[in-house]
């Protein structure tokens, strides 16, 4: 994600107030690949719900973006690419989509929270994630599993 001048403004105001957290910048993301996921799923995180996300390990790592980070802090956008919120990783696990925890799923904030749904949900999205790459969908594949805390809402929007 390029650094837009919000985003630019949004992270040196946070660092005013913060000013140890300069190295630990990791990325500024929306979540999903659409704006109508990207909104849903970032009033779930600013609600309180979400404390999770889950990336293609294979995608990710073949697009040269590197592995988020346990203390990391990343710049969430909404669905125009206006920064709403700064969230700091907690964990990092690297599993395979069969070994995706209910604990996991569940801090997921999505659907009804199960890991049954979780799986459904995640299958459809991976599968047309690979399938705009080029590639299927395959049940071996391995997810990075990102579990996070919200650390800062911008009430400026």
């Amino acid at each position: 994600m390029t650094l837009t001048p919000q985003i630019t403004k949004y992270w040196e105001s946070y660092l005013v107030q913060h000013p140890g957290a300069a190295d630990r910048f990791d990325s500024a993301w929306a979540f999903g690949d659409n704006p109508r996921l990207a909104d849903e799923l970032l009033a779930l995180v600013l609600s309180g719900i979400k404390t999770g996300t889950a990336q293609n390990y294979e995608l990710i790592e073949a697009k040269g973006i590197p592995l988020p980070f346990i203390g990391g802090l990343s710049v969430l956008l909404d669905s125009e690419g206006q920064p709403r919120a700064i969230v700091e990783t907690t964990k990092v696990e690297v599993v395979p989509f069969g070994e995706v925890t209910a604990e996991f799923a569940y801090s997921e904030g999505e659907d009804d929270r199960s890991l049954e749904s979780w799986r459904h949900e995640h299958k459809v999205y991976f599968t047309r994630e690979l399938e705009s790459e080029g590639q299927s969908f395959d049940p071996d594949m391995r997810v990075i599993c990102e579990n996070f805390r919200l650390v800062h809402v911008n009430r400026d929007l």
